[in-house]
């Protein structure tokens, strides 16, 4: 039976039947001597059966998986058949789904993470066998319910309420327990969200015990060290000191110097990794500190390269003192340390409607692509040979990093080889002290260049 007519032939049928049953209505009124008798008669009996089959295809449509479909013709069979077509799409696509659901449940079930599923109110629509485990989630009860209100750590709640998921939470959600969880979410449709869940209690017992060992290590090395750098210090000045010898001793005080700069920023470091919470500190007068990091770095430099400082907010910064000068000595010495002579290394400050943003900028060799993801890491070292040249200890960017989170900043970083490089640092608008902060003449603001 084809289902797609051309409108004007299904019209046209429909206006001869009508016009057949008038017709046939007409000849009976005429035989029995009432003609519009005849013709409302069986227009009655005409509207009487359409009533019966819209009946009829009412009470299947309800009860169409216990009886079979009415056989009828003309349009109410096109619709008879049209309905069967669709109900059978309908079924199909409903057993693949469910299908398909059961796929994804079963492989989920296996997962060796959990998984669990949040509407865009942050609660629980969906999670597997791992979740409920590792989150002590109950099935059925637990439907519905806030994820953030179950768990109960103020750390989770604000990385739920946060909604940036680039970067994964590690908490620990019962007190007095050695379970470490981590946790990632992934956003998906209309602010829902998938939150992945992992057990790193082993990983974190290593770091733990990784920092610890660093940090005691450092500890017990310092004092040896000082005591080699104060012998070789001695031996050094005796003028009965042979000649073959000063070049060695001069470089065992090298090497010394460098090993007890690498202990500092382990400790420094150790000291950082300690704590992850938010400092707090107090207003910070950028302009005098970064005439204060351009003195210093002029002077150890004997001028062989050209430092400028460029202020361009009165604006104050809001944090540690000690780490905030930690962080912006360890990016202006890496400038130097990596510029060639006769370079310029520029120091930045600007505020903006994003915050307030530090930046050295230097015209050194550049950075190629590959390695800007991990200069952060400690150790890791662009060129190793030419590290130890300059007495780098490889750790002097994982400390700033490390300061910029306690204080809620990033560090980014802009290199091409042969261009120089860029590394800034960007606050949020609410580490600024927007009260203009009064200038000395020894601070060396200016609200253009302090070269």
């Amino acid at each position: 039976m084809t289902l797609l007519r051309n409108p004007f032939e299904d019209w046209g049928f429909a206006l001869w039947r009508v016009l057949l049953v008038a017709g046939i209505g007409a000849l009976v009124g005429l035989f029995v001597g009432h003609l519009w008798w005849g013709i409302v008669g069986a227009l009655a009996l005409e509207l009487a059966r359409q009533l019966a089959n819209l009946n009829d295809f009412l009470d299947w449509m309800r009860r169409r998986n216990q009886r079979d479909p009415p056989d009828a013709g003309g349009r109410w069979g096109d619709a008879v058949s049209l309905v069967s077509r669709l109900h059978r799409r309908k079924q199909f696509h409903k057993q693949r789904i469910l299908r398909l659901f059961r796929e994804l449940r079963r492989s989920t079930a296996s997962m060796p993470d959990g998984v669990v599923a949040l509407n865009a109110d942050r609660e629980i629509l969906w999670f597997n066998r791992k979740a409920a485990e590792l989150l002590g989630l109950r099935r059925k009860t637990d439907f519905g319910i806030n994820l953030a209100s179950l768990l109960r750590v103020p750390e989770f709640a604000r990385y739920l309420e946060k909604g940036e998921f680039s970067s994964s939470l590690r908490i620990k959600p019962r007190i007095g327990e050695p379970t470490c969880l981590e946790f990632q979410g992934a956003p998906y449709g209309e602010g829902q969200l998938f939150l992945l869940v992992r057990d790193v209690t082993r990983q974190a017992q290593l770091e733990t015990m990784r920092k610890d060992f660093v940090a005691n290590a450092s500890h017990e090395l310092r004092s040896p060290l000082t005591v080699i750098a104060g012998y070789l210090e001695t031996l050094s000045l005796g003028d009965d000191l042979p000649e073959d010898l000063r070049g060695p001793i001069q470089e065992m005080r090298r090497q010394s110097e460098r090993m007890t700069a690498i202990v500092s920023d382990l400790l420094e470091l150790s000291r950082l990794e300690a704590s992850d919470e938010q400092v707090v500190g107090q207003p910070i007068d950028v302009a005098a500190l970064l005439a204060v990091l351009r003195k210093d770095l002029v002077t150890r430099d004997a001028g062989k390269h050209e430092v400028s400082v460029s202020i361009e907010a009165p604006d104050g910064l809001m944090g540690d003192t000690g780490l905030i000068h930690s962080a912006f000595w360890n990016l202006a010495d890496n400038a130097a340390k990596y510029t060639p002579a006769g370079g310029k290394i520029a120091l930045r400050w600007w505020v903006d409607e994003l915050g307030g943003h530090f930046a050295v900028i230097d015209t050194g060799p550049g950075i190629s692509p590959e390695h800007l993801p991990r200069l952060t890491e400690r150790f890791y070292r662009v060129d190793p040979g030419r590290a130890r040249d300059t007495g780098g200890s490889g750790l002097g960017l994982a400390i700033v990093r490390h300061v910029l989170q306690r204080h809620g900043a990033e560090l980014k970083i802009e290199s091409e080889e042969g261009q120089g490089s860029t590394f800034a640092c960007h606050f949020p608008r609410t580490r600024l002290v927007r009260e203009p902060i009064a200038m000395t003449g020894d601070s060396g603001y200016s609200p253009t260049n302090v070269d």
